[in-house]
């Protein structure tokens, strides 16, 4: 594995590590490439949280090459933000990544694998899904397929995004005390350094809360649902709250709420996006999932169908949120799903498999 950074922000790096393929077939030296992106609500972890180890052993035993990205976290950062990190990652990927790996590499110890810019596809979990979205909807190159696991963005118009809740509602969470995150609620948050690497921290056993997160970052996405103004942060539209705006005609129903989305916030919302150039999509959502509910993956599938885009959407029943982290990783269970998302981007990254 090799870290390069693909752009600066503010003169900080955002990185990307790069995980070339174990085998030496003799096959042609640009290889098919796969970018995933991380979950955590887009407000914490990096490209080693949550890291797919399925997926990195199985495109590495096809040849592939597979490539983990950072993006920038909000708050401060918001969706454009995510657009812009997008476009970067996949315009480096495609014209100044094999350069970089030839400065890094001999060929005495390198077979020589890059990144074929022909054959570039993109992935991610949760709130990564969201990204990889965004990068159909914006990056050049265009990915050439797309697979999401329990994805959001395929709906920000739910209940779970615009109604405030009072019950514990995320796998029967705690509801959560805003005093205790003044520095990542509005007008604070504005005051935050822009951050693209925020990895997962937990209390120590002695601890008086022992294996709880200590990164506070770990509990604001679920804070932001909470208190159902999770959309102001990711548009950065707090005065006056669009969230605010659209609970209204949510409760209402008097107006469709994504007539009502501004033209200029459109572009941060995939379902809006929509069309026949949006690349072959795979989708796998779990029934039970609670902080992604499925209906996210189920509105996008139907909305890729009536576009005449190749779409297939995976349902698992009984499945929460991240069960493809639920130890034993490699299960029964799963490894049929596995090695059909994986056979999905083979079919539509290199044609002739």
């Amino acid at each position: 594995m090799s870290t390069f950074d693909y752009k600066h922000v503010d003169g900080k790096p955002i990185c990307l590590d790069v995980y070339l393929p174990d085998d030496t077939k003799a096959w042609s030296d640009k290889r098919p490439t796969i970018v995933y992106f991380h979950g955590g609500s887009l407000t914490v972890g990096n490209r080693q949280s949550w890291f797919p180890t399925w997926l990195h052993r199985r495109l590495s035993d096809k040849g592939f090459i597979l490539i983990s990205a950072d993006y920038r976290l909000i708050p401060p950062s918001t969706g454009h933000d995510l657009v812009e990190d997008m476009q970067d990652v996949f315009r480096f990927v495609a014209t100044s990544l094999n350069d970089r790996l030839d400065e890094t590499y001999s060929k005495e110890d390198d077979p020589r694998f890059r990144v074929d810019p022909e054959a570039i596809g993109v992935g991610g979990t949760s709130a990564g899904s969201l990204c990889a979205f965004l990068a159909c909807m914006h990056a050049d190159p265009k990915p050439k397929v797309v697979f999401s696991m329990y994805g959001m963005g395929g709906n920000l118009l739910t209940h779970q995004y615009l109604i405030p809740k009072r019950e514990p509602f995320l796998r029967g969470r705690e509801i959560l005390d805003p005093q205790q995150f003044q520095a990542f609620l509005y007008p604070q948050s504005t005051h935050l350094e822009p951050i693209s690497d925020s990895p997962r921290a937990y209390h120590p056993p002695d601890h008086d809360t022992p294996g709880y997160p200590s990164n506070p970052r770990m509990l604001i996405g679920r804070l932001y649902l909470q208190l159902g103004t999770y959309l102001d942060y990711y548009t950065g539209q707090h005065d006056p709250s669009l969230s605010a705006h659209l609970r209204s005609l949510y409760t209402t129903a008097s107006t469709p709420l994504a007539a009502s989305i501004p033209e200029r916030h459109r572009r941060i919302f995939p379902q809006l996006g929509v069309s026949p150039a949006w690349p072959p999509t795979c989708l796998v959502h779990g029934v039970s999932d609670t902080a992604v509910l499925a209906e996210e993956s189920r509105c996008l599938h139907s909305l890729l169908k009536a576009a005449n885009v190749v779409v297939e959407l995976w349902e698992v029943p009984g499945a929460e949120h991240s069960f493809d982290y639920t130890p034993p990783i490699e299960g029964m269970s799963y490894e049929k799903l596995f090695d059909d998302i994986v056979e999905f981007l083979a079919r539509h990254l290199v044609p002739s498999t």
